[in-house]
């Protein structure tokens, strides 16, 4: 099946793309990558009738370190993100979920605002962006906004983005730096490079005790929305983790989200299985934090 007939436009700027919104809304879809929309048009889920190529603009394909986070230009490739050392080095919680996103073409092609935009429970970024609170900076013709995850993403592959409305930016705050800080992004799917059926990612800081100073918790995969499991991680708090506490964890994880069954596993397998997802992710990013004390001492 071929999409249905469209005007294509390519803008070569940002300014230029926005006017194109501004104008068409409703009418308009913005093509990046196309690894997400090019399935979409072949199936003739969606009808446009213009195609705006953003691809050319230059001037949002950026990788740079600002206030505290890592900002990210939305045509930014998932490839260049992947070999990116200041990330690497800032981020490295994002460099080990980069490694889950379809496969190696997909992330020559794939751009990390539209990931984003796409706005799948079951992708990567989404969670990443989640756990670490990230932001997003969106724009339109008259104004720039900045908001969070959580008021970004509202259900299944739909967002707040309005019509006249482009990506601009993704902003990944940069992980604390510490000898006792350790990360952990664990999925499971039917084969690399599928959609996980379930994501579970954490981000733990030590004290000098040994106790779970600070923790960052979230899932994708097994609800409408990426989710912060907020309970899980003020119960980590002060605590040194034993066996009885991640069991603890496991069970408040599986009772806070809500998936939905398909044919690749049923909803109460999900709901098992994120349970000993995060469980599985807290003891990796504990077991790399002590790792990290190590090394410095």
């Amino acid at each position: 099946m071929k999409p249905s007939k469209f005007k294509y436009l390519k803008p070569s700027s940002v300014n230029e793309a926005l006017t194109y919104l501004e104008e068409y809304g409703d009418d308009c879809k913005i093509i990046s990558g196309g690894q997400s929309l090019i399935p979409v048009l072949n199936m003739r889920l969606s009808t446009p009738d213009f195609l705006i190529d953003v691809s050319g603009i230059k001037e949002l394909n950026y990788i740079r370190e600002e206030d505290g986070y890592i900002a990210i230009g939305a045509l930014t490739r998932h490839v260049e993100v992947e070999n990116s050392l200041l990330i690497k080095e800032k981020c490295p919680l994002l460099i080990d979920a980069i490694k889950w996103v379809g496969h190696k073409q997909i992330r020559n092609r794939g751009t990390i605002g539209g990931s984003v935009a796409h706005g799948d429970p079951s992708a990567e970024l989404p969670c990443v962006l989640t756990t670490l609170r990230g932001e997003i900076v969106i724009a339109s013709v008259d104004e720039e906004e900045v908001v969070g995850p959580e008021d970004f993403f509202l259900t299944y592959l739909l967002t707040s983005l309005q019509t006249n409305q482009l990506v601009k930016e993704i902003r990944f705050p940069i992980m604390t730096q510490g000898e006792r800080v350790g990360h952990s992004f664990v999925e499971v799917a039917r084969r690399h490079g599928d959609f996980g059926l379930a994501i579970a990612a954490a981000v733990i800081e030590l004290d000098n005790q040994g106790l779970i100073q600070k923790a960052q918790l979230a899932v994708g995969g097994v609800n409408p929305v990426p989710l912060i499991i907020e309970e899980a991680e003020e119960l980590l708090i002060g605590k040194e983790v034993t066996e009885a506490l991640l069991k603890e964890i496991a069970e408040l994880t599986s009772e806070c989200v809500d998936p939905e069954g398909d044919l690749h596993g049923s909803a109460d397998y999900r709901r098992e299985l994120i349970g000993t997802l995060l469980k599985r992710a807290i003891e990796e990013a504990i077991a790399r934090a002590w790792e990290g004390e190590e090394k410095v001492g």
